[in-house]
């Protein structure tokens, strides 16, 4: 703590309060429950005010009844994808600074993701302080170029587990839409990521 917040330990919040704003509600969709509920404390702990949703219906049904001033939502949900969400979201409020968080890095979707008006797109797992940066850059600030980018290993890593993923799980169409041996696909996902 710096000296000024032992000094006045509500500095610190009137700081946060003047970045996030007065309106701080802030919705996260995200069907990894583990995940929601420590992201959520984070961002109350830094002066949101949570409201979280685990599927499209759900998210899409608060959005509607209360639609936030800030949003996380994860693109591949359980019953279906974030971005019905997000159109939820712009059909109440359009000043709405929403981030899109994904495991499976894919430039269509982000594209997709930005049209509809997410601010910033995360991979997953991104920590609080990514989401958070990410919540409450302004407009025309850019966004600071990561220290350790993804290594090119990670990037083709992350190409055949979207693949793999949209292939619902099926090895050999796998195999044949990468153009690839099934048994060297095989080796592959036994592996772990690489960083």
């Amino acid at each position: 703590m710096t000296d000024k917040e032992l000094t006045d330990p509500h500095a610190g919040a009137k700081d946060i309060a003047d970045h996030i704003g007065p309106d701080a509600t802030l919705l996260i969709v995200d069907d990894d429950g583990p995940f929601l509920r420590r992201l959520a404390r984070a961002m109350e702990t830094r002066g949101f005010a949570v409201d979280t949703a685990e599927s499209v219906a759900e998210g899409v049904a608060k959005s509607k009844t209360n639609p936030p001033k800030y949003a996380v939502v994860d693109l591949r949900l359980g019953d279906g994808t974030g971005l019905d969400v997000i159109e939820a979201i712009r059909q109440r409020r359009d000043d709405t600074h929403i981030v899109v968080l994904t495991g499976y890095g894919n430039i269509a979707t982000a594209v997709t993701a930005v049209k509809l008006g997410a601010l910033d797109y995360l991979a997953k797992p991104a920590d609080a302080d990514d989401v958070y940066a990410a919540l409450t850059q302004r407009p025309g600030e850019k966004a600071e170029v990561p220290e350790n980018p993804m290594s090119a290993d990670r990037v083709r890593w992350e190409h055949i587990q979207r693949v793999y993923e949209m292939c619902e799980r099926n090895v050999s169409e796998t195999a044949r839409r990468l153009n690839m041996h099934r048994r060297t696909l095989q080796r592959i996902l036994a592996k772990r990521a690489p960083k």
